[in-house]
């Protein structure tokens, strides 16, 4: 909320949060309907938020999709477990490769982008003085390099046909 500006609306949901708000709801999206009552937005992001949903994750699509406006964004990271030193945090759930999630993403969504957030040798984000200069402009793929180096990517979407995301019942 610290970064967006005064005249900006925003909703929030997250499994801990530190500083309630009214626009900000503390629950597990796993166990709840990703929902704000009849409210569709312009842009929604989900950070960090897919690799630790399993089986759920059709399910969780579909829920976002019916909350974006026919116009609006849809803004998703997702891990890229197939980097060449992989490293996979105990909590994760839903180990799977870039292209299955791409894949399970456009049933719901048009994908408009694609890119890296970051790439580095070892799994994790870069922290070297040198690795975060050069990661400061490079975000876009890099033939050949990023499958095995790029840490995170970004998907920029839009909402997909009708009949495909709003009427899908998987």
């Amino acid at each position: 909320m610290h970064l967006l500006r005064s005249n900006i609306r925003y909703n929030g949901i997250d499994i801990a949060i530190h500083h309630p708000a009214p626009n900000l709801k503390e629950l597990d999206v796993v166990e709840n309907e990703i929902r704000f009552e009849d409210q569709q937005f312009d842009i929604i992001v989900a950070q960090g938020l897919f690799e630790y949903l399993g089986d759920v994750q059709s399910q969780k699509l579909s829920e976002i999709a019916m909350l974006l406006k026919d116009n609006g964004k849809f803004i998703v990271s997702y891990t890229n477990f197939g980097h060449r030193k992989k490293d996979i945090f105990w909590a994760y759930s839903n180990v799977q490769s870039l292209e299955s999630f791409r894949k399970d993403l456009a049933k719901y969504f048009r994908i408009e982008k694609c890119f890296p957030a970051s790439h580095n040798l070892t799994h994790g984000q870069p922290n070297r003085r040198f690795t975060k200069a050069m990661n400061r402009h490079i975000n876009f793929n890099i033939p050949f390099v990023s499958a095995k180096l790029a840490v995170d990517y970004f998907f920029v979407c839009s909402v997909a046909a009708e009949e495909t995301c709003r009427h899908h019942t998987s």
